[in-house]
């Protein structure tokens, strides 16, 4: 009977699931548990109220006009559900999101066109292990030893580049 009212659950388990981070686990089944029991629990009550045998109640009760007035205060009570107010604002908020997942989404594709870029760039490069000291110069001129324009001592680290010797005589 109650199984009429709820058909089939707006929410997605098994895909949830599939998105929940391991560090959350816990929290996601604790949650997945608390929704399996309200849903347990409102099935569990009939979808409609058990029918008063009214005809059994006026045989048995002594006081005319008793029941009568009880089945007209039955028949008359309506018990209001409340009225819906929240959906509207969670299909904004919905909205708002989806429009953040997209833009993130074109961002990340972006980003990952930029890094294929990159990776097409280096995995066309000569293998480190394969080049020479004139292919390493030519691919990475900024760091590349430059013995003709910027000739260095051993040990290459930039202590002894005519700069640190300008430097000292500047506060001496």
């Amino acid at each position: 009977m109650a199984a009429k009212r709820i058909v089939k659950s707006s929410i997605n388990w098994a895909q949830l699931a599939e998105r929940v981070p391991e560090h959350q686990r816990p929290i996601y089944q604790a949650f997945k548990a608390k929704s399996d029991n309200y849903l347990r629990r409102v099935l569990a009550y009939p979808e409609n109220p058990p029918v008063i045998d009214w005809s059994l109640y006026k045989s048995k009760v002594p006081v005319p006009g008793m029941v009568e007035e009880f089945q007209k205060q039955y028949s008359a009570l309506k018990i209001p559900y409340p009225p819906d107010t929240v959906s509207s604002q969670i299909d904004v908020v919905e909205k708002e999101i989806k429009a953040d997942i997209e833009a993130f989404k074109k961002e990340s594709n972006a980003n990952i066109a930029q890094y294929q870029k990159e990776l097409d760039h280096l995995n066309s490069l000569i293998p480190y292990s394969e080049m020479t000291m004139e292919d390493f110069k030519d691919a990475h001129p900024d760091i590349a030893l430059d013995t003709i324009n910027r000739p260095t001592f051993w040990p290459h680290d930039g202590s002894d580049d005519g700069e640190s010797e300008k430097s000292e005589k500047d506060h001496h």
